[in-house]
């Protein structure tokens, strides 16, 4: 059996036509109703495939544009690049099953999708006030909307307050687990004991569910990287071939374990500000890099032409490889910051780390 797939437009013009055939006369109501049926079941084929996910988007006050999504379980393969113009963007994937999209935009905030295979939803909003921004069309992405709402005048910890208890509420809810990935585990100010509650309450509702699988490992590992541990052991070897290991940062007086990518503007201009810093310290400040391309050459071109001396690790398997699980490496760009082998921040930004180093440089 085929199936063959039409444009709105066409079916609306064949039902025109059929409407013509039929109904030459307004004085046959037998064959009007046959039209209208007719033309009643064509249109039922507009919209999105069965296999198919859609995101329609109306951003107020921003003509062109460009921003990227990724899916936070597997949904999609690595980031995309939705493109804006007149302020409006359609973004349509492959889906087979339900799954989580995360929209980051130039200001590096985000907005996560619910996608259901079959469905399609509308993102409308000022591009001014992206906190404001709404998604409908499925009861996932009216949750969302209600848990932004809420979280729209408040604090950092009580937001996080706030995100537990719409994750407790709503178990059975992909939202929930974003909540808990978002405010407990991928934030400067990790709570994993919370994170871990709150996974086994979402366990108990999804006891298959291979991201909340994946969450709880990722914990126990990230628990590791603490404020106060040192840098958990690792071996591997430097694009030059030299031995790298856990030791380099948690004997140094100051020391920065850097992830970066080759693609990601926001890590590229964190490594030029470490190698002012390195450049300037006096052999204070360490670093080793650990570069998650999946090809190690493009990373040595940017080595060698940003003339960065420290060790960097690239062994071609990005968030796979070996010491990204040791260290619970899950974004790029990623750091730990070290003083004398203790672990004293994790995840800063560019501005943020530099001011740490300020002071303790």
């Amino acid at each position: 059996m085929t199936t063959t797939s039409f444009k709105c437009t066409t079916l609306i013009e064949f039902a025109k036509m059929v409407w013509q055939v039929v109904n030459p006369s307004p004085f046959k109501p037998a064959k009007a109703m046959l039209a209208a049926a007719v033309l009643a079941l064509l249109l039922t084929g507009c919209g999105v495939e069965g296999n198919r996910f859609e995101v329609e988007g109306h951003f107020l006050k921003i003509n062109r544009g460009e921003f990227y999504v990724y899916s936070t379980n597997g949904l999609i393969d690595g980031i995309d690049t939705i493109k804006l113009e007149a302020g409006r963007f359609v973004y349509e994937i492959p889906c087979e099953r339900e799954g989580t999209l995360v929209m980051v935009f130039p200001n590096f905030s985000e907005q996560p999708i619910f996608a259901q295979p079959g469905k399609s939803v509308k993102m409308e909003g000022d591009a001014s006030h992206l906190k404001e921004l709404t998604v409908k069309g499925t009861k996932d992405n009216k949750l969302m909307n209600q848990f932004r709402e809420a979280i729209a005048n408040v604090s950092p910890p009580q937001a996080a307050k706030t995100a537990a208890l719409f994750a407790a509420d709503n178990p059975a809810s992909p939202v929930a687990a974003y909540l808990v990935r978002r405010y407990f585990i991928t934030t400067p100010t990790p709570n994993y004991k919370e994170a871990a509650r709150l996974l086994k309450l979402l366990l108990a509702e999804q006891p298959k569910n291979g991201e909340l699988n994946r969450m709880q490992s990722l914990i126990s590992v990230l628990a590791k990287t603490s404020v106060g541990a040192s840098l958990p052991p690792f071996q591997a070897r430097s694009t030059k071939g030299e031995k790298v290991s856990e030791q380099l940062c948690n004997k140094a007086p100051v020391a920065v374990f850097s992830v970066w990518s080759t693609t990601n503007m926001q890590s590229m201009e964190l490594q030029r500000m470490l190698n002012q810093k390195v450049r300037s310290s006096k052999g204070k400040l360490k670093v080793v890099g650990l570069c998650i391309d999946p090809i190690q050459r493009e990373c040595k071109d940017i080595l060698e032409r940003d003339s960065i001396s420290w060790p960097n690790i690239c062994d071609g398997a990005m968030f796979e490889g070996n010491v990204a699980k040791k260290l619970g490496v899950y974004s790029v760009p990623f750091n730990i910051l070290l003083k004398n082998g203790k672990i004293v921040a994790k995840d800063l930004d560019a501005n943020q780390l530099k001011e740490r180093l300020d002071k303790l440089l």
